[in-house]
């Protein structure tokens, strides 16, 4: 019966303001035809029908009454203002009305209606109005404020009428800061049909239910659909412009029921189109399971990925090897959490330091090392020639040599396509630390010295992806280098898979290279990521769109198009996503000699060194622009 009235009281608030003053002005009617009844009835001590006398005494009650009432403004003060306000406006309006009335029937006197009826009648119409707005404050002050409350929720239609989708419109039911008014569905026989009240539509109907029903948001409810279907799906809402939000995927799922903080943003991998290849979990384990692994850089984007995926593998131990200590503390309080057997132990180390690489190594003598420290922000590389070049060449010579001291069985740097036909410094110093590694590999054939090269990891500190979305919360604009500027993606958890996997199939000097897919356009990506957002492009052809693109220069050292091979003859390996590549390098005989040089010149920032043993030394690279480095520029400007 509760449910019952609620539901009532919730059609009532609900109805037009022009329904609700209707309702009132009837109520009212009602209670003047009950107050001039019982007006006689205190009279005469006895219930009359209201004709002759009595009538004109109704009669000229609404009439009076009502326009009174109306010019009072009682019907702008309704339901939710009802208070002192409301009843102070009650008395005034009655008194006026009084007054009238007393001086109709009560100073001049009409034939047939006792003069005290002048007096009593307004009485009762004061009490009679004046509890029915009491009443309607305390009965419905609640309901309205939580009907208030919900109109003024963002509302969202499920897509997905099946578990997945009843699970989350359960767990949104009581929340307060969004409301279900729908779900949408592939399955033509379940439209117009109503599931948990809310009513199932068609997907092509989206544009005309956004507008009449005043969608902010899809929340995708189909975490076992292909990637590829999800991306059609997109498409389609995409023309729509609103939010997109997802769940997380089955395994996820699989853990518990789906509540709201399960909720997420879109993953833009799932704008890619491409299936995310099973792992392989012979490979995945065969370096990795009952063994010491060590990671150098393990606070990173790549590095601390690997941590996760190498922990769920069970090693003996994992040394997680970092030199910012905020990211090494957050990696190994993740790693803690897990509350696995695994040993786990966290050094703050730079790899430009020999001797602590050494001892690390020495000490724990692992058998499987991914190094993955390294400084990959291609502009600020660029402005820090001489470090960026000492951390990610003479660190990788370092710690390879480290690890052949202690035989360690598997080494495996993780590399850029940046390394191929490189117009920076960032990408030439991942080439050259690629040829020290491959010319050690030579000299130490049964030890497995590999590298891995890959593209731009989606959601690293230095994709593009988490840059547009804090732009996008800030209102634009979207900023991009160029319009023509494409680069390869790939996810996070995909690409350390991939690389655990590319390590376990290596012999010695192996470059493996990810199949990354298609490239993608940035500035797709950014209208994609806008749209999806429920927002519109700002341009010449929408002058009142929501985000604006703001195309700026190249950046120092920055390509318009990256490259994962140098030359076109890549092998296939057994894993359909990994290819193997031949690529030259100089003997180690000559190869050292030139290090130890550009070591000297790296020590005394001597930056056009550095800068022409790159060039002599990785023959690809071209520099687009003039040395940048800050100390460079500054002393520059002081000669």
């Amino acid at each position: 019966m509760k449910q019952k009235t609620s539901t009532n009281v919730d059609f009532l608030l609900s109805l037009p303001r022009s329904a609700k003053i209707g309702v009132v002005l009837c109520v009212d009617t009602s209670l003047i035809i009950l107050s001039v009844w019982l007006a006689y009835y205190l009279r005469l001590g006895e219930f009359i029908s209201l004709s002759d006398g009595a009538l004109i005494s109704l009669t000229t009650s609404i009439v009076f009454a009502l326009p009174i009432f109306i010019i009072s403004g009682l019907y702008r003060t309704i339901f939710r203002y009802s208070g002192w306000p409301a009843l102070l406006t009650v008395a005034r309006a009655i008194f006026i009305y009084g007054l009238l009335y007393a001086s109709i029937f009560t100073a001049i006197g009409i034939l047939g209606v006792p003069r005290t009826i002048g007096i009593i009648q307004p009485i009762l119409l004061l009490l009679f109005v004046g509890a029915s707005r009491a009443l309607a404050r305390l009965w419905l002050s609640e309901q309205y404020q939580t009907l208030l409350k919900k109109a003024k929720q963002p509302k969202f239609l499920i897509y997905g009428a099946g578990e997945s989708g009843r699970q989350l419109a359960r767990a949104m039911s009581g929340n307060q800061e969004m409301q279900v008014v729908g779900f949408l569905d592939d399955d033509n026989s379940l439209h117009g049909h109503v599931l948990n009240g809310q009513t199932i539509y068609n997907p092509a109907d989206l544009s005309k239910l956004a507008k009449s029903l005043n969608i902010k948001d899809v929340l995708l409810a189909m975490p076992s659909i292909s990637r590829k279907r999800k991306n059609e799906i997109l498409n389609q809402i995409q023309e729509v412009q609103v939010s997109v939000r997802t769940l997380p995927t089955v395994s996820d799922l699989a853990k518990g029921k789906v509540t709201i903080s399960d909720l997420k943003e879109l993953d833009i991998d799932d704008l890619l189109g491409r299936e995310a290849v099973i792992p392989n979990q012979i490979l995945l384990a065969k370096n990795i399971t009952n063994k010491i692994v060590m990671v150098t850089g393990s606070g990173g984007s790549i590095g601390s990925e690997l941590c996760r995926q190498i922990i769920e593998l069970r090693p003996k131990k994992l040394l997680l090897v970092e030199q910012n200590e905020f990211a090494l503390y957050n990696i190994h309080q993740e790693l803690e959490r897990k509350k696995t057997e695994v040993h786990i132990i966290p050094l703050l180390a730079s790899v430009r330091e020999r001797d602590r690489v050494d001892k690390i190594t020495s000490t724990w003598q692992p058998d499987t090392l991914y190094h993955a420290a390294a400084y990959k922000h291609v502009p600020l590389v660029e402005h820090n020639l001489s470090e960026g070049v000492k951390n990610n060449v003479l660190g990788t010579l370092f710690t390879a040599q480290a690890a052949i001291k202690c035989k360690v069985e598997n080494f495996v740097l993780v590399s850029t396509d940046k390394a191929v036909r490189p117009t920076n410094i960032m990408g030439a110093s991942k080439r050259l630390a690629e040829m020290i590694l491959q010319a050690l590999a030579a000299e130490n054939p049964s030890l497995k010295l590999s590298m891995v090269r890959f593209g731009n990891v989606l959601g690293s500190s230095g994709s593009v992806v988490p840059k547009f979305r804090q732009q996008i919360k800030e209102g634009g604009p979207i900023t991009i280098t160029h319009p023509e500027i494409t680069r390869f993606f790939m996810t996070i958890p995909e690409a350390s898979q991939l690389v655990i996997q590319a390590g376990a199939m290596a012999t010695s000097g192996d470059v493996f290279v990810l199949d990354m897919g298609k490239p993608v356009k940035i500035i797709q990506l950014a209208e994609r990521m806008i749209e999806l957002s429920g927002l519109s492009i700002k341009n010449e052809e929408n002058p009142d769109g929501d985000i604006e693109i703001e195309i700026t220069n190249l950046r120092p050292g920055e390509k318009l198009y990256e490259e994962l091979l140098i030359g076109n003859n890549p092998k296939i390996t057994s894993h359909n996503r990994i290819m193997k590549a031949h690529e030259t390098f100089l003997d180690w005989k000559i190869l050292k000699d030139k290090i130890e040089i550009l070591t000297i010149a790296i020590n005394e920032n001597d930056v056009q060194t550095v800068r022409r043993l790159l060039e002599e030394l990785v023959t690809d690279y071209e520099p687009n622009m003039d040395i940048v480095d800050w100390i460079h520029l500054a002393n520059n400007k002081k000669s």
